[in-house]
């Protein structure tokens, strides 16, 4: 009788074949292996570092020059001072290891005579990053003095009003007061900017100076602009002994004839025997024609003619009246010398 082995389980039997004899044997069982503990798994003992940002200031001028000497202050969420500094011979400045959120960036001096600051500005930082900033500083205004004047005496004039600028466009506009001036500032774009001034309203009583000058001006430098002005043209009060003679109203009258005929010269009409005299009449009218309007004053050469015509009639009249006086004394003597008749 065969006797059975019972092997553990969960064996399996294996039945083999030994010179006629069937013998049991106990199967080997398997098993997944455990994995062993890893030594990169983070402990309770080991710290997270936090990441942490900067910022990288790059400072120049409107011109491209960098600009050293320029003081800037960091200040947190809080307002509490995160770091300050300078910019360096190359206009750089560098903020590192800041902790990432929002800062407040304050430049508290431009470093040049010549540059303003900026206004302060928020920047980001953002863990493993620098921000890189370029800030430029504009130049400061010129300080403009306006003059107006007279162009003969120099007197400063109230009321004058230019417009200033650069190109096509106006920059500044400015009138003087009472004591004749005007300030103002000017922006400007580098260390020497030209500009042009035109007067658009000129003083009371002054003629406006059309032409545009130029001038030139510096970052925060002090500028006179001076603009003179001619008085206007009045028309002069006419002097009342200056106004011409009226014109005259026709050519002189003629001498008139003792005869009373038509014009000519005086001739003698008494006959023998007769006591009319032959004194020839005044001339009529002026005997002085008048200037014409606008002419010089006449100094008597003029009146020539008419002197010596009026004297030849006097000799005429005066040769007739003696003629007629001798035929009558000689008709007198006549009538004595005939013989008495019985």
């Amino acid at each position: 009788m065969l006797t059975r082995t019972s092997a553990p389980a969960p064996a399996i039997a294996v039945a083999a074949a030994l010179s006629g004899t069937l013998l049991w044997a106990p199967a080997v069982s398997a098993q997944t292996p455990e994995p062993a503990p890893s030594t990169s798994a983070p402990t309770k003992d080991s710290p997270t570092e936090a990441e942490t940002g900067g910022v990288r200031i790059l400072k120049n001028d409107p011109g491209g020059d960098v600009m050293s000497g320029a003081a800037f202050t960091l200040l947190d969420t809080t307002g509490d001072e995160a770091g300050r500094g300078t910019t360096n011979a190359v206009g750089g400045l560098a903020f590192d290891d800041l902790a990432p959120g929002v800062y407040r960036l304050k430049e508290t001096s431009s470093g040049s005579p010549l540059h303003d600051t900026v206004p302060d500005r928020d920047v980001i930082v953002t863990p493993g990053t620098t921000t890189p900033l370029t800030i430029t500083d504009p130049f400061k205004d010129a300080r403009v003095l306006l003059q107006a004047k007279d162009d003969k005496t120099g007197r400063f004039l109230a009321g004058s009003t230019v417009n200033i600028g650069i190109g096509g466009k106006t920059l500044l506009t400015l009138t003087t007061g009472r004591g004749g001036t005007a300030t103002g500032e000017l922006p400007v774009t580098s260390r020497k900017t030209d500009f042009w001034v035109k007067q658009i309203k000129a003083p009371a009583g002054y003629d406006l100076y059309k032409p545009a000058r130029t001038f030139t001006a510096g970052p925060g430098a002090p500028v006179t602009v001076t603009v003179t002005n001619s008085r206007t043209a009045t028309a002069p009060t006419p002097d009342p002994s200056d106004q011409p003679s009226p014109q005259p109203t026709g050519a002189p009258s003629s001498p008139a004839d003792p005869s009373g005929g038509g014009s000519g010269g005086a001739k003698p009409t008494g006959t023998p025997g007769t006591n009319s005299s032959a004194t020839p009449a005044a001339p009529t009218g002026d005997a002085t024609p008048k200037a014409p309007a606008g002419s010089l004053a006449h100094t008597g050469a003029n009146a020539t003619p008419w002197l010596l015509g009026g004297a030849g009639l006097l000799v005429a009249a005066g040769g007739a009246t003696l003629t007629a006086a001798r035929h009558r004394r000689r008709d007198d003597d006549s009538e004595r010398n005939k013989p008495q008749e019985g």
